[in-house]
């Protein structure tokens, strides 16, 4: 099977404005959630991440010459392009392909008088971005609940394996919106303090907004960043929204995904979780992570520090994944304390050296749906 390398990376949020930003905030466990009194979004305050307004003047001057694309447009944009600032790609070869992963898109656009419809379409949005970064092949969109950013991933390392493409851009992209955070406030599943991902006290969700980018290739150039060994996924059919109660269909999307890569359990060296703080879900991971003979393994959740950032969150998450095995360090999960789950996870609590050979990412959304990727260091 061809091999897959992550060539380039970029992510900006609360944390910061590029990869470097996010790695250094996470060294120091620096957090991006926030209290907010913001009307716009709610009448009642809130904890979320969402990029303050120093950031965002960057972004808009950076972006300046696409002032025809919305906020989440050039936020997509921004991002990708200062992916591509860090490899040797051409966009304008048919060989390189754009897939962009977002759960809502423009979806704050409904909130606006006088609104273009076609402005709310997902593929529009990707086709306006692609054409922004000079590609000339059609872009793909993949809006598959919160696994969204795993699965892009997964089909780019699919585009490149079966030879269609060589090189694509993987980038998701959500912002926050009151849409978004009436919805989860709907279902009861926000926190009112910064969230704690498997741990005893955990009481929900924060929002995040962000964006971020992996460039994969063929071609691993003369330094890639990480090999994306593998990826499989799941479907528990267990509930509109609710996850599994047992874990098992999310340990069969991992079980397939160490048998894509030719390794065993033992061999995961890092788990990166879904980690989302509600009840069901942390719980159903644990288990997940039980049955598929990863109690060893240290695992890590990123939702407290930049929150749940929906269609971003696999690939944001991912970016981090892949600076911990440049780099060898185990990320800390911030917010953590005592165990709140029902199996014995190893919850990292600080940035320790470690030996990381591969990395296990995993992501379970709405619908019952579950993802998992194996990324491994660079040899």
């Amino acid at each position: 099977m061809k091999q897959v390398y992550a060539v380039a990376t970029h992510a900006v949020s609360a944390l910061g404005a590029d990869t470097a930003m996010h790695w250094q905030a996470v060294s120091r466990m620096q957090t991006g959630v926030r209290w907010y009194e913001d009307t716009a979004f709610s009448t009642v305050p809130f904890w979320a991440s969402m990029p303050g307004p120093a950031l965002w003047q960057l972004v808009q001057a950076q972006t300046d010459h696409t002032k025809s694309l919305t906020a989440f447009e050039r936020l997509a944009y921004y991002s990708a392009r200062r992916a591509l600032q860090d490899a040797e790609i051409d966009t304008t070869d048919a060989g390189t392909a754009f897939v962009l992963s977002t759960t809502k898109g423009n979806i704050e656009l409904l909130d606006q008088e006088g609104r273009e419809d076609h402005r709310l379409s997902l593929s529009y949005s990707a086709g306006v971005v692609a054409a922004a970064l000079g590609l000339n092949t059609s872009p793909l969109v993949v809006s598959h609940a919160c696994i969204s950013g795993v699965i892009a991933l997964q089909y780019g390392l699919r585009l490149i394996q079966t030879g269609r493409y060589r090189n694509v851009i993987v980038t998701g992209c959500d912002r926050f919106s009151r849409f978004v955070l009436s919805g989860f406030r709907s279902f009861q599943a926000i926190a009112d303090e910064p969230c704690r991902p498997f741990d005893a006290a955990r009481k929900g969700i924060n929002l995040g907004e962000a964006a971020a980018t992996i460039i994969l290739s063929a071609d691993p150039g003369d330094a890639p960043l990480a090999e994306l060994v593998s990826g499989a996924t799941s479907n528990d059919a267990n509930h509109i929204s609710g996850p599994s109660r047992t874990g098992d269909e999310l340990a069969m999307a991992i079980a397939r995904t160490l048998s894509q890569a030719g390794i065993s359990h033992g061999d995961i060296d890092m788990v990166s979780a879904h980690g989302t703080a509600t009840a069901y879900n942390d719980e159903m991971e644990a288990k997940a992570f039980d049955t598929a003979g990863l109690i060893h393994a240290p695992v890590h959740s990123l939702k407290g520090y930049v929150g749940h950032t929906l269609g971003t969150a696999g690939v944001l998450e991912s970016v981090l994944v892949i600076e911990s095995l440049r780099k060898q360090q185990l990320i800390p999960s911030v917010g953590f304390n005592n165990i709140g789950v029902s199996r014995p996870l190893q919850v990292t609590q600080a940035m320790v050296p470690a030996d990381i050979r591969y990395a296990l990412k995993t992501a379970s959304g709405f619908g019952g749906c579950n993802a998992a990727l194996v990324w491994g260091s660079y040899e």
